[in-house]
């Protein structure tokens, strides 16, 4: 399915490795495409400030200048079950010397401290590698033992070829699965340069301000869909990363319907499957055990049922079937929706958008405070929560719950067009006994007292009826309140 989406190109910074460096960015429908070339290399220097030149790229490491074109002899001792843990380009038959391209992070070599990209081997445990081709070297250096004897000459000259191969190799990753067969979706490959970076679109995370707090809003953050990769992008200025925050959003919101249709597709065969109405990625408010806050990814969906939450996007009907929470739509009430000045938080930065949940559970309250990242985010996911409680409430329209009433084990009845029925089973007869039974404009007041009793007030002609709930009363009490509310947005009003 096509999404002619939003096209953007332009110079941006993207950080990686600790650094920022700039790329050429081309937006497409369902990627981003971060490239980077000698005009657009940027290194940063001692006082975090960005410097543009287009002919001195700081070299990979920092090393000493006494190290450059002088032999060194460097022992490497491999550990238990792993390699060296370098990655070599070059080779007699590419005119090269073998060359460390790459280093990984806490293993062998890199616990030396003493190789660098840009290192020449020039001989493994005393084998000559200067005449050798890459194949000849690779084998060299696997049978060479746990203890691996290094002469290497670090090569400055070449540093700039591995600056550009290595600046973004932590940038980017695969796209995630999809809901349907692959024999449904199946897409051409895209072609890339060689130094270039794609990210997926499809489900991952746009947002600002959650794992690189940015005063000055020139910053933009995309998380993958499984949580574990993350894109920073920073822009010349607010109005260049509005302008691509915007663009960005906007394909993403074409992949999320898409995303919609794809996962009911999954389920179409499933009867008793409720239809997914809305999926996507917000942050929601934690405490951590000190009593500090913090914002936490969450991706939720809105059934016609339920309201889900999940740590990362469930690819899988066994995925969908585990959320991490799971609330009743008919339970759930929308607290609050608004935008807050936090600049007291994050200077320069004022708006915040928020909406609470709140559901009535069998161990009382659950209260969720969410953020959202544009004001038509906030529109549409409360006004889809709203809405879906009342559906839920005209589809569902009667629950039933076993209470104790005067010392007599009875039923109370909500029904969303009858009120309330308060009866018992004939054990003989099988019928049931109507004790009493009150419209919802009875009502004159309800209250609970969070563990077990409710009080029903049905003005001085009837009285007040008790009730022991047998447990927790806060789930009638939501659903009572959301049957309301739907009867009066049926009339045009509001709740």
């Amino acid at each position: 399915m096509a999404v002619h989406g939003v096209v953007r190109s332009g110079l941006v910074e993207v950080y990686s490795r600790q650094q920022w460096y700039r790329v050429h960015a081309t937006l497409e429908d369902d990627h981003l495409i971060l490239s980077l070339d000698d005009i657009y290399e940027t290194h940063m220097n001692g006082d975090g400030d960005v410097n543009q030149n287009d002919n001195t790229a700081a070299p990979v490491e920092q090393l000493p200048e006494s190290i450059a074109n002088q032999k060194r002899t460097v022992r490497v001792v491999k550990q238990e079950n792993n390699g060296l843990g370098i990655s070599i380009k070059g080779g007699k038959e590419n005119k090269m010397p073998i060359l460390v391209s790459k280093i990984f992070k806490g293993m062998a070599a890199d616990l030396t401290h003493q190789l660098y990209v840009g290192d020449a081997i020039l001989s493994v445990n005393q084998e000559d590698l200067r005449d050798a081709t890459h194949d000849e070297a690779v084998r060299a250096l696997k049978r060479s033992g746990k203890i691996v004897d290094l002469e290497v000459k670090y090569l400055r000259e070449v540093t700039p070829y591995f600056r550009k191969t290595t600046s973004l190799s932590e940038v980017g990753w695969d796209a995630q699965n999809t809901f349907l067969p692959k024999s449904q979706t199946a897409l051409p490959q895209r072609a890339l340069r060689s130094d270039a970076k794609s990210v997926p679109l499809k489900l991952s995370y746009l947002t600002r301000n959650l794992s690189m707090p940015d005063p000055d809003m020139r910053t933009l953050e995309l998380h993958s869909s499984d949580g574990r990769n993350s894109c920073i992008l920073r822009c010349q200025d607010p109005s260049e990363a509005n302008l691509w925050f915007n663009a960005i959003h906007t394909n993403m919101s074409f992949l999320v319907e898409q995303s919609v249709i794809e996962v009911n597709q999954m389920f179409v065969n499933i009867p008793e499957a409720s239809e997914i109405k809305r999926i996507g990625w917000l942050s929601e408010k934690v405490a951590n055990a000190t009593g500090n806050t913090s914002w936490k990814p969450v991706f939720m969906a809105i059934t016609s049922k339920d309201i889900l939450l999940y740590d990362i996007v469930p690819w899988t009907k066994e995925e969908w079937a585990t959320p991490v929470v799971s609330h009743p739509l008919i339970a759930t009430r929308i607290t609050q929706a608004s935008s807050k000045n936090i600049s007291h938080i994050i200077p320069g930065v004022t708006d915040l958008l928020t909406f609470g949940t709140r559901t009535g559970t069998r161990n009382g309250v659950e209260a969720h405070m969410f953020r959202v990242e544009t004001n038509r985010d906030l529109a549409r996911w409360t006004r889809d929560l709203i809405q879906g409680a009342h559906q839920s409430a005209t589809n569902i329209k009667e629950i039933t719950c076993e209470v104790t009433w005067q010392g007599q084990e009875c039923q109370l009845v909500l029904h969303y067009e009858n009120g309330f029925t308060l009866r018992n089973l004939k054990e003989d007869s099988g019928e049931y006994t109507m004790h009493w039974h009150f419209p919802f404009e009875k009502l004159h007041m309800s209250a609970d007292d969070g563990q077990h009793t409710l009080w029903l007030d049905f003005g001085s002609d009837h009285g007040e009826h008790v009730l022991d709930m047998h447990g927790c009363p806060k789930p009638l009490i939501f659903v009572l309140h959301t049957f309301l509310s739907a009867k009066l947005s049926s009339m045009g009003l509001f709740a």
